[in-house]
């Protein structure tokens, strides 16, 4: 029998945005407490841009849109976003991210994320998704943690440390 005892979760919320009011958007996020006061994220978010499950980051409770990534899990989170009802495509989608060793990390009514290693290429995960978006063409996908969150298309390039390591 081990001593060590599993590391509880718990709750934090982070500015995922702004609605059309001006007023801050938040989500949830379920984490674990990593070192100094950082947290281990063990999920990717729906909303929340730049963060994907495993990354570790820091935020500051008075102002939930400063967060901080201090470590990257190597882990890309993708959204995908459709008109209808997202079973069929979850059921369809959700074996072949399996297979890369990816996961569904959340799924509502009309919205799935999937986080997958950054190794396995952008070429392939690219022609998975663009295939599973021409099979339901009502649907959209994004990459939720590739680009800046100040504007959106600003790529941040932290994957180069991690693709073609020997």
């Amino acid at each position: 029998m081990s001593d060590v005892k599993p590391q509880a979760t718990r709750w934090v919320q982070l500015v995922a945005g702004t609605d059309s009011g001006g007023m801050p958007v938040l989500e949830k996020l379920e984490v674990r407490s990593a070192d100094k006061g950082a947290f281990e994220l063990l999920r990717s978010p729906l909303f929340v841009r730049d963060l994907a499950a495993g990354d570790i980051f820091t935020c500051d409770s008075e102002n939930l849109a400063d967060y901080k990534v201090l470590k990257r899990s190597g882990k890309l989170a993708i959204r995908i976003f459709r008109k209808e009802s997202v079973e069929e495509l979850e059921q369809f989608l959700t074996p072949e991210v399996e297979k890369l060793d990816g996961s569904l990390d959340c799924q509502t009514q009309r919205a799935l994320v999937y986080s997958l290693h950054v190794n396995i290429g952008f070429a392939d995960i690219e022609r998975l998704l663009d295939g599973a978006m021409a099979k339901f063409q009502d649907s959209v996908w994004y990459y939720g943690n590739i680009y800046s969150r100040e504007d959106g298309v600003t790529p941040l390039h932290w994957w180069d440390e991690f693709l073609n390591q020997v």
